[in-house]
């Protein structure tokens, strides 16, 4: 890999909305780094292009101080450089390091179908989140019935989902992802996950991800896409019931569980729910929302506090009432999931 040619320190900073003293910047030819993680201002981009264009044009200048434009682009904040050639950063330990470690992270995510959608930028902001983990042969990953802490991803080997008295349900290789859906439900792990050889993964911690899915809609696409293909897989039996109406207990099936199947093979009908503290009712055309009624509250923050609940009953009709044919969709499916877990994580954090 070749090294950057420049070096550029942030030294000191005024009311810079954007960086803080320590953030550093590499510039290879025309390339810009930014630090990971950070807004791209492209004020400083060019004052730092034009530095060190100067710089490079100085023999035998170790360094060189410079200030941002920020004042004379109305920006409120200042921050002082410092410019350095990249020999003179330490060989191990320092930013050169850094800077090759994501520079190979943004290569090896950009191999992964979850993560085909995102530029580089979303790249190196994503490499921050990550970390890595091997397993040797026979090793478990995830059991069944414990609770969902991280997004896995192979980068190789091969690991075996298995259900109920240890039955097989399949293999996963590299590239494939598995335990998003307790991340996404907020339910126990569904299904154990083993090892059937020296496997590495990558994996995403539970909040890192929810933030991921929140900002990335080419992540949640792709998320989308292989639920519903997961869900249609494993949940025959169970649609072939949802076809003609089905009835059960919220102890044996999660509302979120309940919601994500009849999304994902894309259901027409309404669920009427007995709760504890009082009755609900979520319509479906396709797949996709279009009304959630609880207690007194309507629209996304009935279907929030429906998510909540953890025992009840509830009934399927595959018959929408004709005032409900022609509802408009109440939003994207996935996104009011996602926003309806993240309101519980911050109930069980207050």
């Amino acid at each position: 890999m070749a090294v950057p040619k420049s070096i550029l320190k942030i030294i000191e900073a005024d009311h810079c909305p954007l960086y803080q003293p320590g953030d550093m910047f590499s510039l290879n030819g025309s390339a810009l780094a930014f630090p990971p993680g950070k807004t791209t201002c492209i004020t400083l981009g060019w004052g730092m292009r034009e530095a060190v264009r100067f710089c490079q044009k100085v023999e035998g200048n170790p360094e060189y101080h410079f200030t941002c434009s920020g004042p004379e682009k109305n920006c409120e904040g200042l921050v002082r450089m410092e410019w350095k050639n990249a020999p003179a950063i330490p060989e191990s330990g320092g930013f050169q390091e850094k800077y090759e470690k994501v520079r190979a992270i943004i290569r090896a995510l950009s191999q992964y179908p979850l993560f085909t959608g995102l530029n580089e930028k979303q790249l190196t902001e994503l490499g921050t989140f990550l970390k890595f983990r091997r397993f040797s042969k026979g090793e478990t990953v995830m059991r069944k019935g414990g609770a969902g802490h991280n997004l896995y991803i192979i980068t190789s080997g091969r690991v075996e989902v298995s259900g109920e008295s240890d039955i097989h349900i399949a293999y996963l290789g590299k590239g494939e992802v598995f335990g998003e859906m307790s991340l996404i439900s907020g339910e126990p792990v569904a299904a154990s996950v083993r090892t059937v050889e020296a496997t590495k993964l990558l994996y995403i911690k539970g909040k890192d991800f929810l933030r991921i899915v929140e900002h990335y809609p080419s992540v949640q696409m792709y998320l989308s896409r292989m639920l519903a293909k997961r869900l249609s897989e494993s949940n025959i039996a169970m649609s072939e019931e949802l076809t003609s109406g089905m009835v059960g207990r919220f102890t044996e099936i999660s509302p979120s569980e309940l919601f994500q199947t009849l999304n994902a093979n894309q259901k027409s009908g309404s669920v009427e729910m007995i709760f504890p503290e009082g009755n609900g009712r979520v319509s479906f055309r396709d797949g996709e929302l279009i009304r959630s009624v609880f207690k007194e509250k309507e629209g996304p923050d009935a279907f929030y506090a429906i998510l909540n609940q953890h025992s009840g009953q509830f009934r399927f009709n595959s018959d929408l009432p004709a005032e409900e044919k022609e509802l408009p969709f109440m939003g994207d499916f996935m996104w009011l999931l996602m926003e309806g877990i993240r309101r519980q994580d911050e109930e069980n954090t207050e």
